[in-house]
């Protein structure tokens, strides 16, 4: 596994050659003002874009993960940390990785086990977020709430982290964007301390077509939680 560090970033991703480096130099700029030891890792999922070419270019590990799916790729790029905090977010540009301290030092200094971002505390850019998922997402977790008696405001913040020795103890079985209620899911089903911070969400910098599929992903999202 090599040398234990302080934190590793774990970033999913399918087709962001315009983004990942970003997302990257984000990340990297966060370790070096805290003088941290860390990395950045990025999952991915079959991109045929250049994006692999473009994250190594600028200086993350780059973990293969053919198997397609959301929660397969986060599953496998924390296999691949070393980092004692591991901190998960999307590489779309959605999130600013240099303010990831309400989600690295709680950790660290051992007040929580998971930290999961709110983005509706956080604020949300004009044209972020669509409107139905404004509706849906609430609601979503609100069923999560009342299911695995969490007080997790936002289910499907895509920036979370998580200590290591909390992921050892959580069995994910999910493949796809269910995984954010599982992630949640299974820190309650283990007693661990979870905490949540306002998180903001950016529009994204680059028009693309969104991976969310409101009316599939949500169902699964909503299944899941009945299923438990």
């Amino acid at each position: 596994m090599g040398k234990r560090l302080d934190i590793s970033y774990v970033m999913p991703c399918l087709n962001e050659k315009n983004t990942v480096g970003r997302c990257i130099d984000e990340a990297k700029a966060f370790i070096e003002k805290n003088a941290l030891q860390g990395e950045v890792i990025v999952v991915d999922n079959g991109s045929n874009d250049g994006s692999v070419r473009e994250a190594l270019s600028h200086g993350a590990r780059v973990i293969q993960e053919s198997r397609r799916g959301y929660g397969r790729a986060i599953r496998t790029g924390i296999l691949h940390t070393r980092g004692s905090v591991i901190v998960i977010g999307d590489c779309d540009s959605t999130y600013d990785f240099r303010r990831c301290g309400r989600f690295y030092f709680p950790l660290a200094e051992g007040k929580c086990d998971m930290m999961i971002g709110d983005r509706f505390s956080g604020g949300i850019e004009k044209g972020a977020m669509p409107p139905l998922h404004r509706l849906g997402v609430p609601f979503l977790s609100w069923c999560g709430r009342m299911k695995f008696g969490v007080k997790v405001r936002d289910f499907h913040c895509g920036l979370r982290s998580v200590t290591r020795s909390a992921a050892a103890k959580m069995r994910f079985r999910t493949t796809g964007m269910e995984f954010s209620t599982e992630f949640i899911a299974e820190g309650a089903r283990n007693g661990l301390r979870i905490g949540q911070t306002p998180a903001k969400l950016r529009r994204c910098t680059e028009k693309r077509r969104s991976k969310l599929r409101t009316f599939p992903d949500g169902l699964r999202h909503l299944k899941y939680i009945l299923s438990y």
